[in-house]
């Protein structure tokens, strides 16, 4: 990171702005960083009434804490602006900070939080005003000698700074609901027949106070997991309190950094002890089912007894509440009941959960009970107090576990897994030993054939992470079901608000690429049916398909196999998509456009994954990302366009997420990797590197890099981050042909100087602009006023899909690109018809996006019988790479050229 922006870190944001939050207009605030200003622009109107919120999945049963992001105009507001939250009945306690800023300065987005409780009955509304303070419970965070004291108000933690523990202690009314709440891991030296297990346990090695503040505080913790002879998987675990709240959040991530030929994680998973303070009959099990279902139990069950313990103790300790007296006949004989002290719920597939119980260990297994999908949450305590926890995505990325242990003595535990030690242990070996492929020439007979692009000990999973989400509540007593019923939805689907599509829209902050969805003629019923029909198509896929798993979810399938009636997992490049042509930005802006929460989870989903699974944090290939593949890190083409922050930046806005905040700043330096990891290297035909040290492409790669520079400069006012990007903007501009010129260039990293490698030629890649080139480059030219690149833009917009005559008439010659992607390119020839102001334009990308041919319609055709193993509804030539460029093609479309579609 560059010394501007050293100077001024993510805490520093929090800190101004909690301090603004509390001062009356008209009095300073520490200034958020800023850049020059871009050419003059006339500020836009401060909305008044500030910003319309909506619940996604509608107003849910209560709030932990919440935080969400909303957009603001540019030249709307300050940096210093403070916010508040406003409810029918009037403001709400919350907390506001900086996301991003514009150039000139001015706010671009802000966080907000709220505290846990009931949300209110009517819709909210973010405002500028002075937040209001909350009355009954603020966060509260001492700093002691050897750790943190962090209070909710209802619940007091404390966080070490070093040693196994993460927090050593959860009270609440003054009492110890748990302690030691801490990593662990399991690792084997063979996926089979193991010689030697180990047992790891987390080491902290730093926490640092990220966010302080009376709604909403963070600790981050760094370290690994140790055990006698070393430390490896390193984690970062953040600790999120909420005002109010009887829970803490807990966002966990681990990087795999270990010899996948010696090192086979059998478990990973976080543990905490429980005191049990109550008798047998009064300590409790809870494991949430489907639908609402419930396994409830006491550690010593009183109900079907010989013997009747009487119907008020039956009822109450079913209830979960302090049973009344036994009776007399029963009391004396409860010794011999046994006291179930250890279960398990493991959910190994997504498909099937077992539960199982034993009395402790050395002793029989029982089964108890079975189920399909399980929501990932647990309780164990007593009357006297217990804990409850939860992990989200629990048979989503199966294989997972539950444990409780020892329950029947003075200090139960409880443990979630995030990879089961009753699954196989995870293999994270290549899938192939190379198949004769020694040598370049039979590398490129191996991409001709199966799409793979492989190279010997490229196809490595060092480096790839997995971030996990879990919960903990504490109680002074049992729960009622009821309550434990709701907790399992929350952990599930946690409540999050979101700016109405109206406003975002408004306030131009990823460019005007998009518009509301608009049925008021055929044609534009038509495209937007259609887009439905896609996005609902890939929905119920990831169901059909079974696309799950702990490495696996969030990611979808590339190319569709006809003849299987089957994608087609196991062939190459074809299998697993890994961002292939962008179906994150086609996510994110259909959920733009319409606010739909099935949008935005299927999104969120694929930003967890993409980010951590198919992106590099450490080793040779950190901060590049690794192309589609059987495997999601098996392809030997590591390159930023899959590493990008121009598919994070949605997700990171709308909810300030600082794990994903983090990964944008992993990958700002990518570029210093281009030279070790050349993206060209196994092409032929391309211009030697010359005095460069890197050759690059302006859409596979410069725009990627750009995302990441436009990210860290719009978080953090970064001069050095801005003058890369307005470098390489210049030097495109000044080359004979343009984007023509900038298939492949030279490039230099410490400056951002982009050079001309091919003179007077041109030449044109069918893959430049569909890795967010295009959306990229609108949000620049709207940022920065730069004509000049604009113009050589928009030459290359008009001119992709144009006549080959046309081609030779404007450029000497034509470029040589093929139509391959012809629709999907059609929104660049829009582009240029909406900026040039082109009818005759707009009418080609119209035909453009009928495509050339009869359109093959998007319709399902129903397999069943001996041709598939279960029924399935097939698009038969579906591909995500033609979905994903459809579907973007069809959005930017209608929001540049919407009024010259035909009706019909």
């Amino acid at each position: 990171m560059d010394s501007a922006t050293k100077g001024y870190t993510r805490r520093d944001f929090f800190r101004a702005t909690t301090l603004a939050a509390a001062l009356p207009l008209g009095r300073s605030a520490p200034a958020a960083p800023t850049a020059p200003a871009a050419p003059t622009q006339s500020p836009a109107a401060a909305p008044a009434d500030g910003a319309a919120l909506a619940w996604l999945e509608g107003r849910p049963d209560f709030i932990a804490g919440t935080t969400f992001g909303v957009p603001w105009p540019r030249g709307a507001f300050r940096p210093d602006q403070p916010f508040t939250v406003q409810g029918a009945a009037g403001d709400l306690p919350a907390q506001s900070w900086p996301l991003a800023y514009w150039p000139d300065g001015s706010l671009k987005w802000t966080a907000h939080a709220l505290g846990a409780g009931a949300p209110p009955d009517a819709a909210l509304r973010v405002r500028p005003g002075t937040a209001r303070a909350r009355a009954d419970h603020a966060v509260a965070v001492r700093r002691g000698a050897d750790g943190y004291v962090v209070g909710t108000g209802v619940i007091e933690c404390v966080v070490p700074l070093r040693g196994a523990a993460l927090v050593r202690t959860i009270r609440r009314g003054g009492r110890d609901i748990a302690h030691n709440v801490r990593l662990v891991a399991l690792c084997d030296d063979q996926p089979e027949g193991s010689t030697r297990r180990s047992a790891f346990e987390s080491a902290v090695e730093q926490v640092t106070l990220e966010q302080e503040g009376p709604v909403r505080s963070v600790l981050r913790l760094q370290g690994r997991h140790r055990d006698e002879a070393r430390g490896w998987l390193p984690f970062t675990v953040r600790l999120y309190f909420y005002a109010g709240a009887e829970s803490v959040r807990v966002m966990h991530t681990f990087v795999f950094d270990g010899d996948e030929h010696k090192d086979f994680v059998r478990g990973i998973g976080l543990t905490l002890d429980v005191p049990m303070r109550d008798e047998m009959h009064d300590r409790h099990v809870r494991f949430a089912g489907e639908n609402g279902g419930l396994w409830a139990e006491g550690v010593r069950n009183l109900t079907g007894l010989r013997r009747d313990p009487g119907a008020d103790v039956r009822r109450a300790q079913l209830a979960g509440e302090r049973c009344p007296p036994v009776s007399d006949r029963v009391r004396p004989l409860l010794h011999l009941v046994p006291a179930w002290g250890d279960v398990s719920l493991s959910q190994l597939s997504a498909d099937g959960f077992h539960i199982r119980k034993r009395t402790k260990a050395g002793c029989g297994w029982i089964e108890a009970a079975w189920g399909r999908r399980a929501p990932g949450c647990g309780y164990v305590g007593g009357v006297s107090g217990g804990m409850a926890f939860g992990l989200r995505d629990f048979w989503q990325r199966h294989p997972t576990q539950l444990d409780i242990r020892d329950a029947h003595t003075d200090m139960a535990r409880a443990t979630v897994w995030m990879w089961s030690p009753d699954a196989p242990a995870m293999d994270l070996r290549f899938y192939h030993d190379g198949m004769g492929m020694e040598t370049h020439a039979q590398e490129l007979q191996g991409l001709d054939i199966t799409y793979e692009d492989y190279e010997k000990g490229f196809g490595t999973p060092a480096g790839v992470a997995r971030s996990s989400e879990i919960t903990l509540w504490a109680f002074e007593a049992t729960p009622p079901r009821e309550r434990l019923v709701q907790i399992a939805r929350a952990v599930q689907t946690p409540p999050q608000l979101a700016p109405a599509s109206t406003h975002i829209l408004a306030t131009e902050v990823f460019g005007t690429l998009w518009s509301l969805p608009d049925r008021s003629t055929p044609a534009r019923a038509a495209i937007e049916d259609q887009l439905d029909a896609r996005f609902d198509f890939y929905r119920r896929e990831v169901e059909q398909r079974h696309w799950y798993g702990f490495w696996d979810y969030g990611d979808i399938r590339h190319t569709y196999d006809a003849d299987r009636h089957e994608w087609r997992y196991d062939v190459g490049g074809f299998a697993w998509d890994n961002s292939e042509l962008s179906p994150d930005l086609w996510l994110w802006y259909s959920f733009l456009r319409t606010g739909r929460a099935d949008i935005f989870r299927m999104g969120e989903a694929m930003i967890r994954h993409t980010s951590e699974v198919d992106t590099y944090h450490l080793g040779r290939f950190a901060g590049l990302g690794s192309r589609h593949n059987v495997q999601h890190w098996g392809c030997s083409a590591k390159q930023v366009r899959i590493s990008t922050a121009v598919y994070r930046r949605f997700y990171y806005y709308l909810t300030g997420d600082e794990r994903i905040g983090d990964i944008m700043r992993e990958v700002l330096d990518a570029d210093r990797k281009l030279d070790a990891v050349d993206p060209v290297r196994k092409l032929a035909n391309q211009p030697p590197k010359g005095p460069y040290p890197a050759r690059i492409s302006f859409g596979t790669d410069w725009a990627s890099l750009v995302a990441n520079w436009l990210a860290e400069w719009e978080r953090s006012g970064s001069a050095h981050y801005r003058d890369k990007i307005l470098t390489g903007m210049r030097d495109i501009a000044a080359m004979p042909h343009g984007f023509f010129n900038g298939d492949r260039m030279g490039y230099e990293p410490d400056t951002g100087h982009l050079h001309n490698m091919i003179g007077t030629n041109v030449k044109a890649l069918h893959l430049n602009a569909v890795f967010g080139a295009v959306e990229i480059f609108d949000e620049l030219i709207r940022l920065t006023g730069d004509k000049a690149f604009e113009a050589a833009w928009l030459d290359y917009c008009e001119l992709f899909n144009a006549p080959v005559d046309e081609q030779r008439r404007r450029l000497g010659m034509p470029h040589g690109a093929t139509h391959a992607l012809y629709v999907g390119h059609s929104r660049l020839t829009a582009y240029a018809a909406r900026k040039r102001n082109d009818p005759a334009l707009a009418r080609r990308a119209w035909h453009e996006f009928a495509g050339e041919g009869k359109p093959r319609p998007f319709r399902t055709v129903h397999v069943a019988g001996p041709d598939a193993l279960n029924p399935v509804d097939e698009v038969p030539w579906a591909s995500t790479n033609e979905t994903a460029q459809w579907g973007l093609a069809a959005i930017q479309n209608l929001a540049l050229i919407g009024a010259a579609l035909p009706r019909t």
